[in-house]
């Protein structure tokens, strides 16, 4: 709780520095954002939706790889709930749909450290990619020519790790990455992963091209990488602003604030949008599936077979429910 405190101030007081700073530009900023058009921003958030369910599937191949036999539809659910809990800060997305995947399915979901090791897959194929297109960052950061090579090595490295950590059967880490035992498995990922990549630079582009910043392709692959860069700080919802002046800043501050204004915005409606369906799908399941009929044994009879042994043991002294039933003469289950 203290750290999400911590986390949650850090992140206000990110937004309200980066608000001062702008402090004489509020004019360039509001015809910046406003000058979008309505439906760029819907295209942008239906962006934001695919990469958001992209990734939620290739969640749901390495939990399955992992042992798994939660539905798509559990596990998108709590995906969702990660979703908003990333408009703050990604390690704190991360722990809410965790959370929520175990909460939903505890007996067709791994161990808690299983789940946190099949999140390591995705983030090396996201990090491969990223260093991959490093060389972006060279010119608006000023990085030196090799840094791409020291990436890809030190990527590569963790991929190697990786592999010979599942092939050597670690514990809860190995069943974790077991989806990279598979060819099959890791072609699913690669190719799951890279949509989701492909859907967050087609959405930085448009926006950055909706504000009338001149961007190149390779500009919103940088903006991309500093935006899940600095998505480990507690920046808040200032992360995409602070990205986009961070890389394309030179080009004016106040256009690459707008499109990082737009960034955070179409992302957080997209995110939304994601929650709002988890919402609506698990009402609609609580509304259309029928309730158990014929009263407190039936309902009990109905539990999953660990919950069931605790209510058994708790009040009957461990008598089960078919034994409860004939000694008090009703009907069973």
């Amino acid at each position: 709780m203290r750290r999400n405190a911590v986390t949650v101030s850090a992140s206000i007081a990110a937004s309200v520095l980066f608000g001062f700073v702008l402090v004489g530009k509020w004019d360039e900023l509001e015809a910046g954002i406003t000058g979008a058009a309505a439906s760029v921003i819907a295209l942008a958030v239906a962006l934001q939706v695919v990469a958001l369910v992209s990734r939620s599937e290739a969640w749901r191949v390495c939990v399955h790889a992992s042992g798994g036999t939660v539905s798509r539809r559990k596990l998108y659910r709590a995906s969702s709930i990660g979703c908003v809990g990333n408009l703050l800060n990604h390690q704190l997305g991360t722990a809410a749909r965790i959370a929520a995947l175990r909460r939903s399915a505890p007996e067709e979901t791994p161990r808690v450290p299983a789940l946190i090791a099949a999140e390591l897959p995705i983030l090396f194929v996201e990090a491969a990619l990223a260093a991959l297109t490093s060389f972006t960052l060279v010119g608006p950061l000023g990085l030196p020519w090799w840094t791409p090579v020291v990436c890809l090595v030190a990527v590569g490295s963790v991929g190697l790790l990786f592999r010979s950590i599942a092939a050597a059967q670690a514990r809860w880490l190995a069943r974790g990455l077991s989806v990279l035992r598979s060819q099959r498995g890791s072609t699913r990922l690669v190719g799951l992963v890279l949509i989701a990549v492909f859907a967050q630079i087609a959405r930085n582009w448009l926006l950055l091209h909706a504000v009338g910043v001149d961007a190149s392709l390779f500009d919103a692959i940088a903006v991309l990488i500093a935006v899940v860069s600095l998505g480990q700080l507690p920046f808040g919802l200032s992360v995409g602003a602070a990205a986009a002046v961070l890389i394309l800043g030179p080009q004016g501050v106040a256009a690459a604030t707008a499109a990082g204004v737009l960034l955070t915005a179409t992302g957080t409606v997209g995110g939304l949008t994601f929650a709002a369906w988890a919402v609506l799908d698990l009402m609609a399941v609580r509304w259309l599936t029928p309730r158990p009929a014929g009263g407190p044994w039936s309902a009990l009879a109905a539990l999953p077979a660990a919950r069931r042994r605790v209510v058994e043991g708790s009040y009957f002294g461990g008598l089960s429910h078919l034994q409860i039933t004939r000694v008090l003469g009703v009907a069973s289950a």
